[in-house]
């Protein structure tokens, strides 16, 4: 691939488990070196315009990463050509956006097996397909406590180079 990989994440308000994991991605990635674009997006609009939750920035910045400063947005139909991998944090996620890309005409494959895979055209799975330990459902940590926040950040944590490798 030539150009960056384009990866986006995805969630539900796109104020939580997307935006920690966009935030730490891209973070992960400028430390290595790597050339990536990322973004994150939500399947709803409820949070659009609405900064990260408080929770997840307090989570970031304890783990001493950088808090970004995002707005949230909704996933539009138009961009989903766009994206190498779109990695959806539930099953209920990646429900909606297979309707995007049916409803969008819009071709996609599953998860990518190797860096050679991306740039064909888009990528879509869950997120923990990529996680080491297990596929499912990255944990909401919405109606949750702190603990369910540094949970969702373990999650990510442990995907992140899994991600890097991918795209290297």
């Amino acid at each position: 691939m030539t150009r960056p990989a384009r990866i986006l994440m995805v969630c539900t308000g796109n104020i939580c488990r997307s935006t920690m994991a966009h935030a730490i991605l891209e973070q992960a990635a400028a430390r290595a070196g790597v050339d990536v674009v990322v973004d994150s997006a939500g399947v709803s609009d409820e949070e659009a315009g609405n900064p990260i939750d408080r929770r997840a920035a307090r989570v970031l910045r304890d783990a001493g990463y950088a808090v970004p400063d995002h707005r949230a947005r909704q996933i539009r139909v138009g961009e989903l050509g766009e994206w190498d991998l779109i990695l959806a944090m539930t099953s209920r996620h990646l429900s909606v956006l297979e309707r995007l890309f049916d409803r969008a005409g819009v071709e996609h494959e599953g998860a990518p097996a190797s860096a050679a895979d991306l740039g064909q055209g888009p990528r879509v799975c869950l997120y923990r397909d990529l996680d080491p330990e297990g596929s499912g459902d990255v944990p909401d940590p919405w109606y949750g406590g702190h603990q369910d926040f540094l949970d969702t950040l373990e999650v990510i944590e442990r995907v992140t180079p899994q991600i890097l490798t991918l795209v290297r």
